[in-house]
């Protein structure tokens, strides 16, 4: 039972209850009947997305009801595993043959493809459509912008990065819950008193490490810190805001606020939630996906009433808003600028009504997640066991109420600064690099 990040990443939308899920599906394209695999432009509005369930079957469905009330223009799909369709998707784009709908992550790759000219500016459809995008949580709409134009529509389900706690630790320490950075810092000294960890963290992941960095700068600097990072603005990295939080994160780490060996930890083997599920460790900090293993392996844990769970705490003196979370604000679909102007407009349309329908917003609460759209709240009545209505309510109310809903960094960025970003973090994290260090090495890779 094993969903890892990278599995969430690929099979996006399954995390929160269902958990375990694996990558299913033949290794190539499969086509939906009577469509055309690799449905290129010219051949019909063409649509490809990823396999896996319970995502695969509610896109599936998304299509089979457009298609049902549109003979006159049918939408043809092709389903890829996660991998084949990266590196499909790339060179279909790159040599004008790609689909006319593009799913994908937004942020990096999106800039990329607005970069090229290959994907339509999709700020006039949302004008017109102004009830659709009032329908979308706002927040959502940070990582499908470039240059102030949107260039997709937030789609399917978010994942906010989320503090975990275990009540139990805190019974054992006589302690409170942090509302403050400087409480977390205080409550270092009391669980290692006490035997436990104060935090898990699976460092040998590296992007485990890398969510502490995106709160802290949010909350220390505010949004703008790493909106100069994404920019591409010289020297952003050495901000005095982003000095201060990589200095107070290795002032955590010199404190031994976490547990004793983290860097040979890994989060694919879910052995970081162990050790919170387990009692070893009070706190971890980690993604919303990770819901569903400490229900299903942790015993008791989330059953019993001992998982508590919080948006990360405000700095002291910090500018960031302590609305603001960071993770997965959803998944996009963009439209081609090469397609034809008749599958650009079949395409507008099933944008505009099968995505954030009723049905589709239903089927995503139903797998056990909230979709991007406000609507979600009005489906949460449905669920029926007290501990997953309270998660998926905390999970609605942290994404909805978001200022400001910061894309991952190693998704928000080109993958040469994302690569560079996790080999740093790494060093940072070993203390053996300074903060300084780490900014003038990433200060190097800036707009590449």
């Amino acid at each position: 039972m094993n969903t890892s990040r990278r599995t969430f990443l690929g099979l996006v939308g399954g995390g929160a209850l269902a958990a375990g899920l694996a990558a299913c599906g033949s290794s190539g394209p499969k086509s939906t009947p009577g469509s055309t695999t690799g449905a290129a432009a010219g051949s019909g509005a063409s649509y490809w997305f990823l396999t896996g369930q319970p995502q695969q079957g509610i896109r599936e469905a998304q299509v089979k009801r457009f298609n049902d009330a549109n003979s006159g223009s049918q939408l043809k799909t092709t389903e890829f595993q996660n991998d084949a369709f990266k590196q499909k998707i790339k060179t279909a784009i790159g040599a004008g043959q790609g689909p006319t709908l593009i799913w994908g992550w937004g942020g990096g790759g999106l800039k990329s493809y607005v970069e090229a000219n290959q994907v339509e500016d999709l700020t006039d459809f949302f004008s017109q459509n102004a009830k659709l995008k009032d329908s979308i949580f706002p927040s959502a709409f940070g990582a499908a912008t470039v240059n102030g134009k949107a260039y997709a529509m937030p789609v399917e389900t978010v994942t906010p990065i989320v503090l975990f706690y275990d009540k139990r630790a805190f019974e054992k320490a006589g302690a409170e819950p942090p509302k403050s950075w400087g409480d977390i810092m205080d409550l270092v000294p009391k669980f290692n008193a006490k035997g436990i960890a104060p935090f898990s963290l699976g460092g040998q992941s590296r992007w485990t490490n890398m969510m502490w960095l995106e709160f802290l700068f949010d909350r220390i600097g505010g949004k703008e810190v790493f909106q100069n990072i994404y920019d591409g603005k010289a020297n952003s990295w050495s901000d005095p805001s982003a000095l201060k939080a990589l200095d107070e994160m290795q002032k955590l780490i010199k404190a031994n606020g976490f547990i004793k060996g983290f860097s040979s930890i890994t989060a694919d083997s879910n052995a970081d939630q162990a050790l919170l599920f387990t009692g070893k460790a009070a706190m971890m900090l980690h993604g919303a996906w990770t819901y569903g293993n400490m229900k299903s392996s942790g015993g008791d844990f989330v059953t019993g009433g001992h998982l508590g769970y919080m948006n990360f705490p405000p700095v002291d003196g910090g500018k960031g808003d302590p609305t603001d979370t960071v993770g997965n604000p959803g998944q996009y679909l963009s439209i081609s600028s090469k397609a034809s102007a008749a599958d650009k407009e079949t395409a507008k349309k099933f944008l505009a009504n099968n995505t954030l329908d009723d049905a589709s917003v239903e089927a995503w609460v139903k797998s056990g997640n909230i979709a991007v759209a406000k609507s979600s709240k009005d489906k949460l009545s449905a669920i029926t066991d007290k501990n997953d209505s309270e998660w998926l309510n905390f999970v609605y109310d942290t994404s909805a109420n978001a200022k400001n809903f910061a894309q991952s960094w190693d998704q928000a960025l080109s993958p040469t600064q994302a690569e560079t970003l996790l080999d740093n973090i790494a060093k940072l994290f070993q203390l053996s690099i300074s903060p300084q260090q780490f900014a003038s090495n990433m200060n190097a890779v800036i707009g590449q």
